[in-house]
């Protein structure tokens, strides 16, 4: 054990986890398919998720009619009819943040086991199962991204706990009441009130699956998350790997997984991803971020700096602090 933490926190090349993770082809082994199978079925839903929520418009138009015009009883049942349909949906994500979590902790399960000596044997050997996790991570980043930049989401989910609540008060029957109920709604809020609600579940259910599972040192989680950073920092840096990526598109899928595998280390790990501890190189994650053309990885650096839970921490070297800025 001594050995692999002197390999995992050293940042000399040649001990970084240095192998090629076949992101565009990996294909699950007979002993991984039972849990791939089983995260398979939930990523299958991820695009049409992410289609769904950058489809999605608001009901902004009808409530500000409807908030203008307190007395027009044709505006109030408009802007209603208009926003039940989209609550149904943002329920939907919801849920969808919940099945994502459990096809979490089954990958996490299975790559952080006993069955291989260390997180780098786990990834190299579980490629099916690391492209599984990386597909979360990808999902995760972009649904977040989405969901900042679309106010609409929570006004419209405001307003219609306003209305219910009035309508309880009124004695009013509502129809969808049994679709999002009030403990629901209370749910749903809360997750949306957060700026990045996917990452919250995920980093929650790492956390979570870490002290379930009492028996497994917390650095298996926590090195599984870092080995991932460092492989996918070394296959962008390294020509020979970069070259074997079939499409461009691999690149900033990688870059996005880094990313999104350094802010969940971030939360996960008592100390975080910046400090002099971390296992994670992150000025050679930065320097590779920053080596992209610029418009292509903006998104990616204002998540760093500002999905993070240890960047303003004092213990942040200044030089990463710096190179953030």
């Amino acid at each position: 054990m001594g050995n692999l933490l002197k390999v995992l926190t050293c940042t000399d090349l040649e001990q970084e986890p240095n192998f090629f993770l076949d992101f565009e082809n990996a294909q699950p082994t007979d002993a991984e398919r039972e849990v791939w199978e089983q995260v398979d079925v939930v990523l299958k839903d991820a695009k049409g998720i992410l289609d769904e929520l950058q489809a999605y418009k608001g009901a902004g138009q009808e409530i500000r009619e409807a908030i203008q015009n307190p007395n027009d009883e044709r505006l109030q049942e408009q802007a209603w009819a208009a926003v039940v349909p989209l609550v149904g949906r943002l329920k939907k994500f919801y849920e969808f943040s919940q099945r994502l979590e459990a096809a979490l902790h089954s990958l996490l399960g299975a790559l952080t086991s006993e069955t291989y000596d260390d997180p780098t044997q786990h990834l190299e050997r579980e490629q099916a199962l690391a492209k599984q996790f990386a597909e979360i991570l990808h999902f995760t980043l972009r649904f977040d991204e989405l969901k900042m930049t679309n106010p609409a989401i929570q006004n419209d989910f405001s307003y219609y706990r306003r209305t219910l609540s009035r309508m309880r008060i009124n004695n009013v029957p509502a129809e969808c009441e049994n679709e999002v109920n009030n403990e629901l709604a209370n749910r749903i809020s809360l997750f949306y009130a957060d700026a990045t609600p996917m990452l919250k579940a995920l980093s929650d259910g790492t956390t979570k699956f870490v002290s379930e599972n009492k028996n497994l040192p917390i650095e298996n989680t926590t090195d599984c998350l870092s080995t991932m950073a460092s492989v996918c920092k070394v296959m962008l840096e390294t020509p020979e790997y970069r070259s074997r990526f079939a499409s461009e598109e691999t690149v900033s899928f990688c870059l996005r997984v880094m990313v999104g595998v350094i802010i969940l280390y971030d939360y996960v790990h008592p100390v975080g991803a910046f400090a002099k501890s971390s296992k994670i190189d992150m000025k050679g994650c930065i320097k590779v971020l920053k080596d992209q053309p610029p418009n292509s990885v903006e998104g990616l650096l204002n998540a760093l700096r500002y999905t993070t839970k240890h960047l303003n921490d004092e213990s942040t070297n200044k030089t990463i602090k710096s190179m953030l800025q």
